[in-house]
């Protein structure tokens, strides 16, 4: 195992690789570090939490801490911007019929039309930070610090809710028998069929802030405050748990080949379907962002500080780019490969690069496992 140590204030990333390789130095110093060119900045004049979703005609959507629902054109030029009552830490999901649902701080659910008008409104009661799951069925799945899971219908009618005992703030995924996967800070995995009903629940150690992965029906991926990396088989069984000692909210995503993708601290570990860890990047930063799984086999993470990376399966450097800042935002790929995200280039603004890969065909490469952010295993091979 290899661990790399990256700053990019002091050193430049491809020297620090090289520093840490040590006695496994390459004989030649490695090349000027890659990086991408930007395609457009847009300001949006406030910090970003919310990982944007594209809309199948490239539309991008991500909300800020003003309380703003931006909606970008493919060119970067503004489409429109709703205005919610607080901040907007949820990241928006798309339905196949073009509703945008997000939650917001002002303990709303919104439902809007691909025009940016108000089809709906649900109030929970308490902040919504968790980003919605959408059912083949038609539901909306969402999380609240009241404890709750809840579960609307397409129209806004609340169907039912699920009562934990801990804000929810880990974003359901849906397989695809329908059952919903969600995590609490009460430290338990859930279960729930369609219906709301418990099927099981997996206790840990600690708060479950991050959002499940779903190895299409085989298992899935979540880790805890409690420091660990679990596989659950999807019947509640413990199948590994990997010692991790990480308590950020990284949730995590599948590469290609089945590999895990985990942001654990400040280092971003790769670890087999197995449960073996076999590389860990270490950055000068906190990782709450969940890495991009591409079609190459390549895979693309930010820290905290901003520095944006891209490794490939020989754990080297395929470029880097840093943006002066970022939060808990995970990029989203356009189908092309493009790279949207926030940004600090000018001032606080929100980014398009020219990446060339577009997502692996994995279950989940991703957080919220596709470009529309739906949650959905079945969503997963759709536009």
């Amino acid at each position: 195992m290899r661990r790399f140590l990256l700053n990019p204030v002091c050193l430049s990333v491809s020297m620090a690789v090289a520093l840490s390789y040590g006695a496994d130095a390459p004989a030649k110093p490695p090349p000027k570090d890659p990086t991408l060119e930007k395609l457009w900045t847009v300001e949006i004049g406030a910090d970003c939490d919310s990982s944007p979703a594209l809309a199948p005609d490239g539309t991008i959507y991500f909300g800020t801490f003003t309380g703003r629902l931006w909606a970008l054109e493919p060119d970067g030029s503004t489409k429109w911007v709703f205005k919610a009552g607080r901040e907007i830490r949820s990241s928006p999901a798309i339905a196949a019929d073009g509703t945008i649902y997000f939650g917001s701080r002002d303990r709303t659910l919104y439902a809007l039309t691909p025009s940016g008008t108000v089809k709906w409104t649900f109030k929970s009661e308490a902040w919504i930070d968790s980003s919605p799951a959408l059912s083949s069925e038609g539901q909306v799945l969402f999380g609240s610090w009241d404890k709750r899971l809840y579960a609307l219908s397409a129209d806004g009618k609340k169907q039912w809710e699920f009562l934990t005992d801990a804000p929810v703030v880990s974003s359901p995924a849906i397989g695809m028998d329908g059952t919903i996967y969600f995590g609490s800070h009460d430290g338990k995995l859930y279960a729930v069929n369609p219906a709301g009903q418990k099927k099981w629940e997996y206790v840990t150690a600690g708060a479950i802030a991050s959002s499940p992965a779903l190895q299409g029906s085989d298992c899935l991926y979540f880790t805890s405050t409690d420091g660990h990396l679990y596989s659950l088989n999807l019947d509640g069984t413990l199948r590994w748990k990997l010692r991790t000692g990480g308590v950020s909210e990284s949730s995590p995503t599948i590469g290609e080949i089945g590999d895990v993708y985990v942001g654990v601290n400040k280092s971003l570990w790769v670890v087999t379907r197995e449960g073996q860890r076999i590389i860990e990047y270490a950055t000068h930063d906190f990782l709450e962002s969940s890495a991009a799984a591409l079609m190459d086999g390549s895979f693309c993470f930010i820290s905290r500080s901003g520095l944006l990376l891209c490794l490939n399966r020989k754990r080297e450097l395929v470029w880097s780019f840093y943006v002066y800042g970022q939060g808990y935002a995970s990029p989203a790929i356009g189908p092309k490969g493009e790279i949207y995200l926030p940004t600090y280039l000018q001032q606080r603004d929100f980014s398009a690069l020219a990446g060339s890969q577009p997502l692996a065909s994995s279950p989940w490469p991703k957080f919220r496992g596709n470009a529309r952010n739906t949650g959905n295993i079945a969503d997963h091979m759709r536009p």
